[in-house]
């Protein structure tokens, strides 16, 4: 039976099989959608320090720092009958059902500590994993494209879960919220399995990158191994060989070992050493920036329904229901974001993107007016989508095919890295302001840093196919 290729013969992403990889995301999105809404208020019952709750707000996001890329790592290599990807989500996701669910109902600091603790370390273990699916399935010059798709399903969870889980919330309580999202991340994850079978869209999609190899008219390859420095048949032939064997020692293989995971971590960071300097350069600044807009973002998904509740006096489920406008707009303008990205260049419409939501926030800074304020985030939501949907595209086009797992763990690394530092860092200025207006003018000072990094960035854009302009690259130094 002939491979169907992942994309179209046009080059087309394959959409119905990219929203099924989504689903994974979806779980993950509709889980931390309602903690972010959720647990600093339930924190608040026990703890009155802003810096506290923050601090403790950033143990998924420590967690991600020092797990992920680890798990990432393993999966790259991990061979077994389902994927290499698809038994951390298996095992991991029900895990984080059942934590997740018990969270709100504890009635001691400490219990929900345990909880809170045990989730984030089990999320951590499967987040690297799912999210490495889309580009190991997937050609480096769809994968903004993909992203975007991939990014709309986060957000249609995280509407999902600030209309449902914020009416629940006020209408039968905290606790039918949590549920709501373990049900529906269980039945996500099922659906992804169902519909996702990892190792033979591994096969078609190299299949159907050999047939666009073969048919080029010139000697440009096509392999999702390419990088900007590494455009040649030679590089291309290695790649495909490794995945040929991969596949056919898939059934005798087993989960590697802490030993190998060590191994793999360091050959990741051979891997950086490998690209030339101006790569080096490029991923430096692309990850700084990446660092820098998650600073500004998560101290604002961390405290705004605490500023909505303290400054704006909304219940929790209206101050959770006010962030629906974010995420409606994030749905609505994620999978364009992917499309505009690679006709006009990711980085081009990343700083777009980080430019006016760096004014939107100063504007949100001087008025409480709640028309204002939904207006801007709505706005904020349209052009976050430009960053967000472009920010690990950009990343991963500088690895491998084997080494997206490690670079993906790069990308979370430093995201997650700002999460830690970020709550915490708000935190104390809030403690030291007594207001929670202040998050106005943290956020736009994190996005100035963002734009100045992402100014020396000159990879990362997607390469564009040579059936269609044959010789042209998305190298922005060129």
């Amino acid at each position: 039976m002939p491979f169907k290729p992942f994309s179209t013969p046009n080059n087309r992403l394959n959409i119905p099989r990219t929203v099924l990889i989504g689903f994974g995301f979806f779980a993950g999105a509709l889980l931390w959608a309602l903690y972010n809404s959720f647990v600093p208020l339930l924190l608040k019952k026990f703890i009155t320090s802003s810096a506290i709750v923050g601090a403790i707000m950033t143990i998924d996001n420590l967690f991600g720092v020092v797990f992920q890329p680890l798990f990432g790592a393993m999966s790259d290599r991990t061979k077994t009958r389902f994927g290499r990807r698809m038994p951390f989500i298996l095992i991991g996701a029900p895990i984080c059902g059942v934590l997740f669910a018990l969270i709100p109902f504890t009635q001691n600091i400490f219990l929900m500590m345990l909880f809170i603790i045990t989730f984030n370390f089990t999320m951590s273990a499967w987040r690297a994993p799912m999210i490495a699916l889309m580009p190991d399935l997937t050609p480096p010059h769809l994968r903004s494209r993909a992203n975007g798709v991939i990014n709309l399903m986060g957000g249609i969870a995280a509407i999902i879960a600030f209309l449902g889980g914020g009416r629940l919330a006020d209408v039968a309580g905290v606790e039918y919220a949590f549920l709501m999202g373990s049900v529906i991340m269980l039945i996500s994850v099922g659906i992804l399995f169902a519909g996702i079978k990892e190792n033979k869209l591994l096969r078609e999609m190299h299949f159907n990158a050999a047939s666009s190899d073969n048919a080029a008219s010139d000697n440009t390859p096509t392999s999702a191994t390419i990088t900007e420095h590494n455009l040649t048949e030679k590089s291309a032939a290695p790649a495909k060989t490794e995945i040929q064997v991969q596949t056919e020692t898939t059934r005798k293989s087993k989960l590697a070992t802490l030993n190998d995971v060590t191994n793999n971590l360091m050959s990741g960071l051979a891997a950086f050493h490998n690209l030339s300097g101006a790569q080096k350069t490029s991923l430096l600044f692309m990850l700084l920036a990446i660092f820098f807009w998650f600073c500004g973002y998560n101290a604002f998904e961390t405290f705004y329904t605490s500023f909505a509740v303290t400054e704006l006096n909304l219940s929790k489920g209206q101050a959770t229901l006010l962030l629906a406008y974010f995420s409606v707009s994030f749905v609505v303008f994620a999978v364009p974001a992917g499309y505009l990205g690679e006709k006009f260049g990711r980085r081009k419409l990343i700083l777009i993107g980080l430019i006016a939501v760096l004014l939107l926030f100063l504007g949100m800074a001087f008025s409480n007016f709640m028309l204002f304020l939904r207006i801007g985030l709505i706005f904020a939501g349209a052009f976050w989508a430009c960053v967000t949907i472009n920010s690990l595209p950009m990343v991963v086009e500088l690895a491998k095919e084997k080494e997206i797992g490690t670079f993906t763990g790069y990308y979370y690394f430093f995201s997650f890295g700002a999460s830690i530092i970020s709550p915490i860092l708000f935190g104390i200025i809030r403690d030291f302001t007594q207001t929670y207006q202040t998050i106005f003018v943290y956020a736009p000072v994190c996005m100035i840093l963002a734009i100045i990094c992402m100014l020396r960035v000159r990879h990362g854009d997607a390469q564009l196919q040579p059936v269609n302009k044959p010789g042209e690259a998305g190298n922005l130094s060129e």
